[in-house]
């Protein structure tokens, strides 16, 4: 038996039994009292993690992402529709609840937004590619870049400049740096994981970014519930920043593999695959985007993010093409969270009063603007300003008729629509995960009495898995730090009170706070079901599967080393010391544990 069928058959046996479990358990007719969340999870048990687990084992087992999300969501409707003690019933109110979460998913104003700013996104990707704009980039680049070392450092430093939001940053960096990877042999999995690896660990540490309005809020929560005093949670976010264990780990050890050039495990085998057969996509993977040139009758046929065009005669590259279209993405973005934001104080929906933020020096004013700001509008509007500049330019240098702009737009919408709906499926589950109470059972079985200064470690641990289980950074955020704040601060004795001056333990609330926020990016973006690895895949032009296999090994690797981290600033050692013993450590695996990849000059091999 190959193992194709191997492989059909347990994911066979793995849905049935996903089905099957909650009735041999018992669980049929037994509604939980209140019907909430953690009545679930106190009814349920371990069982809450058969939807998650469901699709995560269905993905890796069949490489099909919607079908693995789908059953997911299925097994855990039928779980919530179970209690009810109506068989048929819950059968059928599964599937109509599932197509609820599906249809509410989209009815969320957030998600909406990340909808219609993916789908502008691929528009004006697909309108610079026709424009030449794509091209010049690469020429530009492939210029700078001589090798994959370099390339990939690239790659690395590009993915600074959008800094602002880890959505945008992978559905551009990602599309730009392919024809550098082709260029330079270097496998779409790699490139992959430098976007992850760089989008959400930037965002989730710069001063300005999306990420900003989530945390502050949530910090500010687990300060009011532990009656701290005497410190702002900006000022929190600030101070925990040293104590990104893996958001800086993470950046750091994306540019080691790419100076030292040397891999392992499943990223070395893909890295090998590239250099030596040129192929840097993994032959037969389901790809979420589509890409390929084909020469007929020496005539240009290409189908690149969905644009299919024929024609004699090749857009030169220019690349002002795309330089002013991003360029207008980028400031019509920062300029446009400041408006938004400010608006919503002024409606009375910001952290601060219209009164206080009027108050602010200017520096002050962006920040709260900033956190008071809907990213997923802003983007959205972003993105759509960006398409119509291209348009009005394409249409004046007679690229194209205004017809045939259009159509290539709507062809850019297009291509998107896979990844959207892997993202309405992930968000789904996401919903479905969170009626059943997944995270509050993690929680509750995860945070066992230790020893003071292994607690921020295990709240990494924790925030790691519960935000891998669920998909969601934001999510597992919102869930455990106005928990942790107030347990940190009842260990160290000083709930309900100022702690300007109380230094030490002061400290300790940093380390558990920022092991929350830096966990739960680690869970996010090496989870499957997580829209960073879907949009971070998808921009990259690499299979969701083929990049979670070979990233993964990565993230745990950096998140051993950061749990070892945590433990030693817990004991005491200076933290500037700890990243870099961590750095080191690093930097040692590489060397004995990876192995050197061969360079590739773009026609022929070198030592």
């Amino acid at each position: 038996m190959d193992k194709t069928k191997l492989a059909n058959i347990i994911a066979i046996v793995l849905t049935i039994a996903a089905f099957v479990i909650p009735i041999i358990c018992g669980y049929f007719g037994a509604m939980p009292e209140g019907g909430d969340a953690e009545a679930f999870a106190a009814l349920y048990g371990v069982w809450t993690l058969i939807p998650p687990l469901l699709a995560l084992l269905l993905a890796f087992l069949t490489r099909n992402v919607i079908l693995s999300l789908f059953l997911g969501v299925l097994s855990g409707t039928w779980m919530i529709a179970l209690v009810s003690g109506d068989l048929i019933g819950s059968v059928a109110n599964a599937f109509f609840n599932s197509t609820d979460y599906f249809v509410g998913t989209l009815a969320d104003r957030w998600d909406a937004g990340i909808i219609m700013q993916v789908l502008v996104i691929g528009a004006l990707i697909a309108l610079i590619t026709r424009m030449g704009g794509m091209r010049a980039i690469a020429d530009l680049v492939v210029k700078i870049a001589k090798g994959p070392r370099s390339a990939q450092i690239t790659m690395w430093i590009s993915s600074w400049v959008i800094f602002f939001d880890d959505y945008a940053n992978a559905l551009i960096i990602g599309p730009i740096m392919r024809p550098l990877c082709d260029k330079y042999r270097i496998s779409r999995e790699k490139l992959a994981y430098i976007v992850d690896s760089t989008a959400a660990p930037v965002a989730g540490i710069m001063l300005i970014s999306t990420w900003i309005g989530t945390e502050l809020v949530n910090i500010n929560e687990g300060l009011a519930i532990a009656g701290i005093t005497g410190v702002s949670a900006y000022g929190i976010f600030i101070d925990t920043i040293p104590y990104r264990f893996y958001n800086i780990m993470a950046l750091f050890f994306v540019f080691a593999t790419a100076f030292l050039l040397r891999d392992f495990g499943p990223m070395l085998k893909a890295e090998m695959r590239a250099r030596t057969t040129g192929e840097t996509i993994n032959p037969g993977s389901e790809v979420m985007d589509t890409e390929k040139v084909v020469d007929e009758e020496k005539e240009e046929i290409r189908e690149d993010h969905g644009i299919l065009k024929a024609s004699k005669k090749v857009t030169p590259p220019n690349i002002w093409n795309a330089i002013i279209p991003v360029a207008v993405l980028i400031i019509s973005a920062v300029i446009l969270f400041y408006t938004n934001g400010a608006a919503c104080i002024m409606d009375g929906g910001g952290f601060v009063t219209p009164e206080e933020f009027a108050q602010l020096s200017f520096f002050e004013q962006v920040r709260e603007a900033y956190s008071a700001s809907d990213a997923s509008i802003v983007l959205f509007q972003a993105g759509l300003l960006a398409c119509i500049v291209a348009l009005i330019m394409g249409f004046v240098e007679r690229i194209f008729t205004l017809k045939d702009g259009i159509e290539t737009w709507a062809h850019g919408m297009k291509s998107m629509l896979f990844v959207c709906i892997v993202l309405i499926l992930a968000w789904s589950i996401g919903s479905v995960i969170g009626d059943l109470g997944t995270a509050h059972f993690l929680v509750d079985n995860l945070s066992d009495a230790l020893p003071q200064f292994v607690v921020p470690a295990l709240i990494f641990i924790i925030a790691a898995v519960v935000s891998f289980a669920t998909g969601t950074a934001y999510g597992t955020m919102a869930i455990l730090l106005p928990l942790c704040i107030p347990l940190a601060a009842a260990i160290v004795g000083i709930t309900g009170m100022d702690i300007t001056s109380a230094i030490p333990e002061y400290t300790y609330i940093l380390m558990c706070s920022s092991a929350v926020l830096t966990g739960a990016i680690f869970g996010d973006h090496s989870s499957p079901i997580s829209d960073t690895s879907i949009l971070s895949s998808m921009g990259a032009g690499c299979s969701l599967i083929d990049h979670v296999m070979t990233q993964i090994g990565y993230a745990l690797t950096v998140g051993v080393v950061v749990i070892a981290g945590y433990i030693l600033v817990g004991l005491g050692l200076n933290v500037w010391i700890t990243l870099l013993i961590m750095a080191a450590i690093l930097v040692l695996i590489l060397l004995f544990v990876g192995k050197k990849v061969p360079t590739w000059n773009g026609k022929e091999a070198a030592e």
